[in-house]
């Protein structure tokens, strides 16, 4: 079986549109707007990382995905809104397992959007996208068993529970849940 990543999608970055989003690549002036998202406690709570306590981190964040994208091994979106410059938030696939044609998703937003369907409307173009034009056989979804609202919304789109992993990651001294949900390509048919 000759299966794998579609890597034509790194030739050019591709924008996203949704009914009221456009998925975008990152870019260095989006600085202020991923500090708000990643110093906020509300968002980080569950992301098992450090707040980001300067501007200078949210760019060094930003430079890793611009040459993640370069080094064909993540593809990664900022959310905006239409006609906004505003970066509300943020999707896409932080690490790409390549020799099962696989990848792991990840995605926040500013605490004002939440409840609205954004993320929603952002996650089913991302998957979307991963299955028809990234070639992926599967999308992971790695989860802090505690964040009861990324796990509603991976179920949302038929994404299926296929590990608890207890304690299997340190963080700030105390070891951590790890709950990992999977999505097939044939399972998205079917929702």
């Amino acid at each position: 079986m000759n299966v794998k990543i579609n890597d034509n999608v790194f030739n050019q970055f591709p924008v996203i549109e949704t009914k009221n989003l456009i998925l975008d690549n990152f870019k260095i002036t989006d600085s202020e707007d991923i500090f708000k998202i990643r110093s906020d406690n509300r968002v980080m709570k569950y992301l098992d990382r450090d707040n980001h306590k300067t501007i200078e981190e949210s760019e060094k964040m930003i430079k890793t995905i611009i040459q993640s994208f370069r080094d064909k091994t993540g593809i990664n979106w900022t959310i905006r809104k239409k006609n906004s410059s505003e970066v509300i938030g943020y999707i896409g696939y932080w690490r790409i397992i390549r020799e099962s044609v696989r990848a792991e998703i990840g995605y926040a937003l500013k605490p004002e959007y939440w409840g609205k369907g954004l993320m929603s409307e952002s996650l089913l173009k991302v998957i979307e996208f991963g299955f028809a034009n990234f070639g992926l056989h599967s999308i992971e979804g790695n989860v802090n068993p505690e964040n009861k609202n990324s796990i509603k919304i991976l179920e949302k789109f038929g994404f299926k529970k296929e590990a608890h992993f207890r304690e299997d990651f340190l963080y700030k001294d105390k070891y951590l849940d790890s709950a990992i949900y999977c999505l097939l390509e044939t399972d998205l048919k079917k929702v």
